[in-house]
């Protein structure tokens, strides 16, 4: 783990690093010097790392919960390369849905393939980031929404290290098995409107979580819609289960 930059500004202490070939960023509060919380945030598609949507709620988790925050851009997202592959499968998926198939299963299938990498990546990110004596080996936390839940699903199944999960404007096309494998406590967000996951399938991969203790907060509005106030129940969540 190599860190680049650093910048400090209301509290927030913010360092870019990379780790191999992944490049990714640590929030903690100014001044920390032991260990706290740490919260992965995965971003959505076509998005990265310090997208205002993940910045936004990575510094109310440091100036307000103390916690640290960590996110790295995803395969060909942000300062990462394109992906030859993955462009390919856009191009034909953007063709195929020109000529009258769903999106969802498209996306479902899309979010499988690059969850076999992203998942391994994200666990090396925890082992590097919690290795840091002002973030250190306590309690962690996942939140993702759409992309973020696609690949999000599947990396809170393998990681044990992670006791609390925000996920949501995900389906559940491929993600039932990974569902199945989470035990953790899941806060889960689904806009009622949603033009890119289907309603049915979104409650369906709620209702394939394992969880003994889930919570469905379901809103009116599109696919990106979601209420502002659904940070401060993330907060709460979060400070619960991690603080």
């Amino acid at each position: 783990m190599r860190f680049i930059s650093e910048t400090a500004s209301d509290g927030v202490r913010e360092q870019l690093f990379t780790l191999g070939e992944i490049p990714g960023v640590l929030w903690t509060p100014e001044g920390a010097v032991d260990a706290r919380p740490l919260v992965l945030m995965g971003h959505g598609g076509g998005q990265h790392k310090k997208h205002p949507d993940i910045l936004a709620r990575a510094r109310r988790f440091v100036t307000e919960l103390g916690f640290a925050v960590v996110a790295v851009d995803v395969p060909a997202h942000g300062d990462r390369p394109k992906v030859e592959e993955y462009d390919r499968i856009a191009t034909e998926n953007q063709a195929r849905i020109e000529a009258g198939e769903e999106l969802a299963p498209l996306i479902a299938g899309f979010q499988a393939l690059v969850a076999r990498q992203t998942v391994p990546e994200w666990q090396a990110t925890l082992n590097a980031v919690q290795q840091l004596e002002y973030v250190g080996a306590g309690p962690a936390g996942y939140w993702g929404v759409s992309l973020g839940c696609g690949l999000g699903v599947p990396f809170v199944a393998a990681e044990p290290r992670i006791r609390a999960a925000v996920l949501g404007l995900g389906g559940v096309l491929a993600s039932a098995e990974d569902a199945a494998a989470i035990t953790v406590p899941v806060e889960f967000l689904v806009q009622w409107d949603d033009e890119r996951v289907p309603r049915v399938q979104s409650m369906a991969l709620f209702d394939a979580l394992a969880s003994t203790e889930k919570t469905l907060h379901a809103n009116p509005g599109k696919h990106g819609e979601i209420p502002a106030f659904e940070l401060d129940s993330t907060l709460r969540f979060f400070s619960r289960h991690l603080g």
